[in-house]
């Protein structure tokens, strides 16, 4: 991680600013993105000395890099429509790339990579003897990860970080003389596959650590989300935003669950995507 000038313009990896070429900022060469100079500085004031987390090496070692695994298949998926592109092209292909549109399900892994870099920078933010934090994080035995893991003395925290327009609300139907359903809803999108989701990747946890609590977050970056209220719980599973998230795993002091142990533990049974 280095500041420099950059030659190409980009886009702050946190705030989404837009970087011309030329811009001083924070170039990640982990995760080959950029950080704006604020946000840079803004990271470091929300961190006390005493609770700052290790440096970038240490969080890329040990805790994972937030997003790595979405940022490695959108560039192979940039890589492999640019290729598909100058094939049909020819000669003209680097033309046909610098005016053609990136593909809406390409883009979506860049979409998710970004939400998931913003999210744990957040979370490192809060890293310190009583809360730890993983990232990128392979399940045992499948293609499948894990977004973030949080571990306090309460408990184990499964996240999932989505970065949806809309608003995020629960919908119910039935009751009395119907099955209750619970329906999630992001605008008009129903989202209840998410829940059914992150539920999945809590019971695999589970398995692994016994009789640790464990609960299943989805947190949305960047939802249209009230002024007032708003974050809710469908099945166990809390759907909030970042700050709100990190008021509740702040808060998750009670409890008699080894951090360091559990920590280590847990990074040993899920790798780094």
């Amino acid at each position: 991680m280095r500041q420099m000038r950059l030659r190409y313009a980009g886009v702050c990896r946190l705030c989404g600013a837009s970087l011309p070429a030329g811009t001083e900022a924070i170039y990640e060469s982990e995760t080959k993105t950029v950080r704006c100079l604020e946000c840079a500085t803004a990271a470091k004031q929300t961190m006390s000395p005493d609770l700052e987390p290790p440096g970038d090496e240490s969080l890329s070692t040990d805790s994972g890099v937030a997003g790595s695994s979405a940022r490695r298949e959108y560039d192979r998926r940039k890589a492999k429509d640019e290729e598909k592109l100058r094939e049909k092209w020819g000669r003209l292909g680097g033309l046909a790339v610098a005016l053609s549109d990136e593909r809406p399900h390409t883009k979506s892994w860049d979409r998710g990579a970004i939400g998931e870099e913003r999210l744990g920078a957040r979370l490192n933010a809060l890293a310190a003897d009583g809360l730890a934090v993983l990232h990128d994080r392979r399940i045992p035995g499948s293609k499948a990860n894990i977004d973030h893991i949080a571990i306090t003395s309460g408990g184990i925290w499964v996240i999932d970080a989505k970065r949806y327009k809309g608003r995020p609300e629960l919908k119910i139907e039935g009751g009395i003389l119907r099955p209750r359903v619970e329906r999630l809803l992001v605008g008009r999108r129903d989202c209840t596959k998410l829940v059914d989701g992150v539920l999945k990747r809590v019971d695999v946890m589970r398995d692994l650590v016994g009789d640790v609590p464990v609960t299943g977050v989805l947190c949305f970056v960047e939802a249209d989300w009230p002024l007032i209220g708003g974050a809710f719980s469908t099945r166990g599973v809390h759907v909030l935003w970042p700050q709100r998230l990190a008021k509740v795993l702040t808060e998750q002091t009670a409890g008699d669950v080894d951090v360091a142990t559990m920590r280590e533990s847990v990074a040993s049974r899920f790798r780094s995507a």
